[in-house]
């Protein structure tokens, strides 16, 4: 099917893959499967897919596993799937850079449906004009995902980047972590609202040590704000 996007599937219950993959087919996608996470890895990176469905637990490399590798090199959009519900799961999923979370058991509906917001997004995102902003001492590309302080350019995860161009678009505004959970996430995660705090502790981590001329400022209570001092 020329020009469909290309969806691979990584989990090792076979089930999942006669499912999803029927449906993914049926909305004009194309797809392939995984049943482990090092063939997951090595299907990645021979076929370069537009969109990753990936189980938090597989045999021989897990999930978490799988998505930090592909991270480290590619910002192809991952969807999470995973049979445990507890909160401290999706947390893991989000700071390791998932775009999305869905717990077992699942409607095939419902993931397609996650499937084809992610992926708009992430076109959207990729088709931007190039978006910098550049503020004394800090410069943000959202278009490459590159953050300079003082000249040299930091690493950031891209969900940091994402948060610390989000806050400094709106500079002196508070955003309550509900409103940088969607707007970075692109839904709403049940209220995994730590999932934003650790990002945030991340990001001023990688702040230089020496006095800013710019923060992010806690609102206790409400959210976050990045200031100009």
């Amino acid at each position: 099917m020329a020009g469909a996007q290309h969806i691979l599937i990584c989990d090792d219950q076979p089930i999942i893959h006669e499912t999803l993959g029927v449906y993914i087919e049926n909305e004009g996608f194309t797809h392939c499967s995984a049943f482990d996470g090092e063939q997951a890895m090595k299907i990645f990176e021979a076929q370069k897919p537009d969109l990753v469905i990936l189980d938090l637990m597989m045999p021989l490399k897990n999930g978490t596993d799988v998505c930090r590798e592909i991270r480290a090199t590619s910002k192809t959009p991952i969807i999470m799937l995973t049979a445990k519900g507890e909160e401290i799961d999706r947390i893991i999923g989000l700071e390791l850079g998932a775009d999305d979370y869905i717990v077992k058991p699942f409607s095939a509906r419902e993931v397609v449906a996650r499937i084809k917001a992610v992926l708009r997004r992430y076109n959207d995102s990729v088709n931007e004009p190039q978006q910098i902003i550049r503020m004394p001492g800090i410069e943000i590309n959202i278009a490459n995902y590159e953050v300079r302080i003082n000249g040299s350019t930091v690493p950031f995860t891209p969900k940091e980047v994402e948060i610390l161009h989000l806050l400094a678009s709106n500079p002196g505004r508070v955003l309550d972590r509900e409103q940088i959970l969607s707007k970075v996430w692109g839904y709403e995660f049940f209220g995994d609202t730590r999932a934003v705090d650790t990002q945030i502790k991340r990001i001023r981590q990688k702040f230089p040590d020496d006095e800013c001329p710019w923060t992010i400022k806690t609102v206790y209570g409400v959210g976050y704000k990045f200031e100009l001092c």
